[in-house]
C-alpha cells in the first residue's frame, strides 16, 4: 500500500481590514486594534514609485482593497519582515486581478502559477494598463538601472 502526502505550506492566514496602501504590490492589514501586518503580494511585481504606471498601480491596489476586509494566505516572510502572501477580497485574488488589469507583471523569476502568466499575456494583447506603454520596463529592470546609476 502506498500513501501519498500533500503538503500545503503557509506561514499564516490573516484576516482584517486593509488600512494602508504602500505601493502597487504592498499593503497593510489591521488584524486587530493592536496588530497590523505589512503584506507584499506574491507572484507579482508592480511598477515602482517614480516609474511609469507606478502611481496608477498603487491606485488600482487601493481601489481593490482599501477599507475592505481581506483574507491573506501568507507563505513566508521576506528580508524586510513583510508577510509574502496572496490577498483575497470577496473571494477574489487581488494579486491576480492586478495582473489581469495590467498593473503588475507576473513575477516569472519566482514561478508564478500558470494562470498569472496567461492573464498577463491577455492584458498585454489588449493593451491594458502598463501594456499601453510602447516599451514597458519591468520593475526589476527599473530597480537594477536605478542601482547602477547610483554607483
Amino acid at each position: 500500500m502506498s500513501v501519498t502526502f500533500v503538503a500545503l505550506l503557509y506561514l499564516c492566514q490573516i484576516s482584517g481590514k486593509v488600512v494602508s496602501i504602500t505601493d502597487g504590490d504592498t499593503l497593510i492589514v489591521r488584524e486587530s486594534p493592536t496588530k497590523s501586518v505589512t503584506v507584499r503580494l506574491v507572484h507579482i511585481d508592480a511598477p515602482e514609485k517614480g516609474q511609469a504606471f507606478g502611481t496608477r498601480a498603487r491606485q488600482a491596489l487601493g481601489e481593490l482593497t482599501y477599507g475592505k476586509e481581506a483574507e491573506v494566505v501568507g507563505i513566508s516572510k521576506d528580508r524586510y519582515g513583510r508577510t509574502l502572501g496572496e490577498v483575497f477580497v470577496d473571494g477574489k485574488s487581488i494579486n491576480l486581478e492586478l495582473v489581469r488589469q495590467g498593473f503588475a507583471w507576473a513575477y516569472v523569476d519566482y514561478s508564478p502559477p500558470a494562470e498569472y502568466v496567461s492573464e498577463q499575456a491577455a492584458a498585454k494583447m489588449a493593451g491594458k494598463g502598463l501594456w499601453a506603454d510602447k516599451e514597458p520596463v519591468p520593475p526589476w529592470e527599473f530597480r537594477k538601472r536605478r542601482r547602477t546609476a547610483a554607483r
